[in-house]
């Protein structure tokens, strides 16, 4: 009983942080986009 509820959570941990690794990326592009974007206005 207690394997199986480890097993269950640290595949869990393993989804949840794959899932903030995209999102901290997402949010990287979406900042340099907007750099590039006001860059491109001030010139």
């Amino acid at each position: 009983m207690i394997r199986k509820f480890a097993t269950g959570a640290a595949l869990a941990a393993v989804v949840l942080g794959l899932a903030a690794c995209n999102t901290v990326k997402g949010l990287g592009e979406d900042i340099g986009s907007v750099g590039r974007a006001g860059e491109e206005a001030i010139n």
